[in-house]
Order: structure tokens, then sequence, then C-alpha cells
């Protein structure tokens, strides 16, 4: 018989922080890194260095995707400030909405670095269409760091050994996961778990993920309602009174962009937030503005495990701070998590090029900036952004929190003083762990290894 631990205290060893607290896991635990750089050597091309952007610009997804444009332009403006990449030479910004569908969005990248000529490919939302995009990248010799398009699919399978493709955003199954660990901790006595999840491989990761996480720490729970809404539904009806009809204890969504904008309005009509507990994966990972101040307080609202502009509060990590001050200043609007990593993505970068630069002089080949990037710590609004040389993956610390009205802000927000903060490292998979199709068939890697390692509470 499997022997069963305390809840408390497997949440305490997972490193599980609420609040203030929380903070402390965004500060550094490594030495400060000079994210500057001294003169540069050497000679370089006169030609701008062209990058090619990817987001959702159009349609419902364009609440979470466009942030990810303006963090970029608000990058590649700063940098062009001065001079350019290694003051030499300016970003330009070559734009494509991935609305548009995978395989126009595969026939853009060709373009775009085929007649284009794009040096650097950046952007990218969704996780459909990053295992198609990643291996022709590979094909192209084009580096590449996707903000999003999260999947762990395009490392476990689609891309198994990256050379020119990196990603910065949590891996998918940590969404999943963090999700779990924040419901099972807050109400641990909720076991019949209704899901309405958009029906692609996004959704079906969340539910993966969340279920063999919170079976463990929660003992007896099971599915009582799934629902699958198809990316761009307009009327949650359906799926709404499915899952109140099913009398949950917890609904679970993973619903994204303007499609959750619309079922959590459909769903307040329905009164389907007083029916159950509610938790969700990215819920406000749109931009925040999008929430209204109608959205039901003290949820659990997501940000797929990655970054929200109140937290930490105040000068607790400057880095935040100055990031929120500036795009506020540029766009009259606060960020997301989008906007963090495709800010950010430039500047990280830009270090790449710089230490490069003093390595080799000139204008570094790509070998030479890959060689950088990999197992970079870099500090982000987020925290710090560590890149596993071994799977080209972005890793920070996951954070979610609780929705709240305050007066400060015109639209609802995540309560700062009860974020929920996981160390990355705990709720992942490590470096080896066998992938599907290694030993077993689970979806993931870290699926298998939270079944395999990961002890059943009491």
């Amino acid at each position: 018989m499997e022997q069963k631990v305390d809840r408390r205290r497997f949440l305490s060893q997972l490193g599980v922080t609420i609040g203030a607290a929380g903070a402390a896991a965004v500060a550094p635990t490594v030495p400060a890194l000079a994210q500057t750089a001294s003169a540069p050597k050497g000679k370089f091309p006169d030609t701008p260095l062209k990058f090619g952007h990817m987001t959702f610009l159009t349609g419902p997804a364009a609440v979470l995707g466009e942030p990810s444009l303006k963090g970029h332009i608000l990058a590649a403006e700063e940098i062009n400030a001065k001079g350019g990449m290694l003051g030499k030479r300016k970003i330009e910004t070559i734009k494509a909405d991935e609305a548009a569908g995978t395989d126009a969005n595969v026939k853009e990248l060709r373009r775009m670095k085929l007649s284009e000529k794009i040096d650097m490919f950046t952007g990218v939302i969704s996780s459909g269409n990053t295992p198609a995009l990643g291996p022709v990248a590979e094909e192209l010799g084009l580096m590449t760091i996707f903000v999003d398009g999260c999947t762990d699919f395009l490392w476990d399978k689609a891309v198994p050994n990256p050379k020119y493709t990196f990603r910065i955003t949590n891996i998918q199954s940590a969404d999943g996961v963090t999700c779990a660990v924040a419901a099972a901790q807050t109400w641990p006595q909720a076991k019949k778990i209704a899901h309405i999840h958009p029906d692609y491989s996004y959704g079906r990761n969340a539910f993966d993920h969340f279920m063999v996480a919170y079976k463990k720490l929660v003992p007896g729970a099971e599915v009582v309602s799934e629902g699958w809404p198809k990316l761009g539904t307009t009327d949650f009806t359906a799926h709404i009174t499915k899952t109140m009809a099913s009398n949950p204890d917890l609904i679970v969504s993973s619903v994204w962009g303007g499609d959750y904008v619309a079922m959590y309005k459909q769903a307040l009509r329905y009164g389907m937030f007083e029916k159950a507990k509610f938790a969700s994966t990215i819920a406000f990972g749109v931009a925040p503005h999008a929430i209204g101040k109608d959205h039901p307080e003290g949820v659990i609202a997501g940000v797929h495990s990655n970054y929200y502009f109140t937290y930490p509060p105040g000068n607790r990590w400057p880095t935040n701070k100055t990031f929120v001050e500036k795009y506020h200043k540029r766009w009259n609007e606060y960020p997301n998590f989008q906007s963090d990593g495709a800010y950010h993505t430039l500047y990280m970068y830009k270090l790449a090029v710089e230490k490069a630069n003093r390595l080799v002089g000139g204008w570094p080949d790509d070998e030479a900036i890959i060689s950088q990037l990999e197992g970079m710590y870099f500090e982000t609004a987020a925290g710090y952004l560590y890149i596993r040389p071994d799977n080209h993956q972005g890793y920070k610390d996951a954070v979610t929190g609780f929705s709240k009205n305050v007066a400060e802000y015109p639209f609802q927000i995540l309560d700062p003083n009860r974020m929920i903060t996981i160390p990355i490292r705990n709720i992942t998979a490590p470096p080896n762990w066998p992938k599907p199709g290694q030993g077993h068939n689970d979806p993931t890697a870290t699926f298998n290894w939270i079944k395999t390692t990961w002890p059943q509470v009491g």
C-alpha cells in the first residue's frame, strides 16, 4: 500500500508560498548579473537587424496576443534609441497576424526568412502553432525565440534536439499543475471537478496535468463533467448549463483570451460562480483592462504560471516596477505576461549578442549567440528566467492568484497580497526524465514524473 503524506507538509516541500512571502521567490537565487555591455569590438553589417514577430492581432485572441507586439515594439524603440544592437544595427520589425491559421503561419514564416531575409523570429501565442513552426525554423536555420506557444509537445516530439529554437514562457504542463496546487491548497475539500477547456492541445494538456496533480493532492477527486468548446466559441450556454447540472465542488477552466471574457460574462447570468468554486489556468492572461469589475472575486485566475503586473507589489522587484511604468507611459495600458515576454526576449537576445561580441568580435554568428543563450539567467519583470541548455526551454517561478476589485484600477486585478508562488523546478520534470515513447506513453514527461514520484497525500 502506498504510504500517504500530510498535504500541508508536501505543499511546504514544494515551496508553495502565498502573498508577501512569495515575493522572495522571485528574488535572485543567483548573483545579480550585469546586463550592460562594454564597447563593442570589430566590424558590423550596415544593414538593419530584421525581426519577424507573429502574434494574434485580430479576433478574440488579440486581447491576449496584441500586448506581445506592444512589448516587442517598446523594447525595439528603446534599443534603437541607443543606436540599435551593439549600438550599430537598428531593429526593423515585420509583423504577422497569427489568426491566419497554422498552415498560413508556416507559409508566412518561410516568406519572412526567404523573401524578407529576417535575422530573427519571435512571438507566437498558440500551442497549436509552435509544433508546426519549430521544425521549419530549424530547417531554415532561423534563430527563433518563442514568447509563448507553450506546449510540451514542441520539445517532446516536434523539435526534440533544438539548435535554433528557444522558448521563454513556462512550459505548458506547469500551467495545469500550478492551478492544481493552488486549488488543492485553497479548497482541499473540493472533490467533484467539472472542466471547461478549449478543444485543442492547450486545453487537453491543462485537463491532464491538473487532474494528475490534483488527484495526488486531494484523495477521492473525480471528474463529474467535461466541456470542450472550440476556439473562437461565442456561445458557451451549453457548456455552462452542463457544468452546473453536474453539481461540482470546483470548476476548472483553461479557456483564454476573448473566449474567456465571453464565457465569464455569460456564466454570470447563469449564476455559475455561485454554484461552485472556480479555478482557471489563464483567465487573467489577457490584457488586464479586458477583465471587468463584474468578474467574480476570490476565484483562482491564473496567468499561464508566468507574470502579473501587480506582483511583486511596490518596489520589491524594481525590474517589474520600471517595466510597468514604461509600458503604461508608452501604451496607456498595463502589460500582461505576453508583454513581459516579448519585451524581455529582445533584451535577452541583446545580452547574448553583446557577450558573443566580446568573445569573437564583430557581429557574432548564430553559433556564438546560441552558446550565450544556453544556460542564461536573465532578469525579467517576472523574476529570473533560466534557459535550460538541454531543451532551450525557459523556466521561472510559477505564479497564480485570486481576483479582487480595488479602487486603484478601473478593472479587476489579482490581489498582490494573495499571489501564490511555486519554484518551477518542483513542478516540472527534471532534465533527462524520459519523454513520451521512452518507456511510457503518458502525455508528457512531467505527467509521468508526477504520476511516478509524487506521493499520495492523506
